[in-house]
């Protein structure tokens, strides 16, 4: 599976530097120099980092024959891939890449099917996107990823279980 790393935003100056919106928790590893990136699109790449900067709270990059704007601008958008497989293995146990977590089963404290997870978001609170189904079918509830909340994750099994306040799973019932 490919995991986006970073999106290239726009050219920075004229000798080629790019600013790239960071998508990584690692950007001092995962977009270093000497790393070499493949693409999305493919034919865009891959690529080869051969400087990397903080400006302004922005990461700026230099990719091996890239030397001027025009060149710079033709990468605009384009977004900075890695396989899945080529990362390093979490050690504890308490914590997942978002790939793993997106498509599980989300199961209430009765057992029953609350809906999947359709995404992750990071607002300083990492919240869970569940997909309703059942008679939740076509809404979107935001679970906060806390222990207290989400008790069991268990990705072999493709399923969490999540213990709810009163209110997250009914709206209408907490009034």
């Amino acid at each position: 599976m490919q995991l986006v790393v970073g999106r290239i935003t726009r050219p920075h100056g004229v000798r080629g530097e790019l600013a790239v919106e960071v998508r990584t928790d690692d950007p001092e590893v995962r977009l270093a120099p000497g790393v070499v990136l493949a693409t999305e699109p493919a034919a865009a790449g891959p690529l080869a980092v051969t400087r990397s900067r903080w400006h302004l709270g922005r990461l700026l990059l230099s990719f091996d024959g890239v030397a001027d704007r025009d060149q710079a601008d033709q990468l605009r958008g384009v977004m900075l891939v890695v396989d899945s497989a080529d990362l390093e293995e979490i050690t504890d146990q308490d914590e997942f890449r978002d790939h793993q977590l997106i498509g599980l089963a989300v199961i209430g404290p009765d057992g029953e099917h609350v809906g999947d997870v359709a995404d992750v978001l990071h607002y300083g609170q990492d919240l869970l996107v569940v997909a309703g189904s059942g008679a939740r079918a076509g809404t979107e509830i935001l679970v906060p990823f806390v222990s207290e909340l989400v008790p069991v994750v268990d990705l072999e099994a493709g399923r969490m279980v999540i213990d709810p306040p009163s209110g997250l799973l009914d709206p209408e019932a907490a009034l």
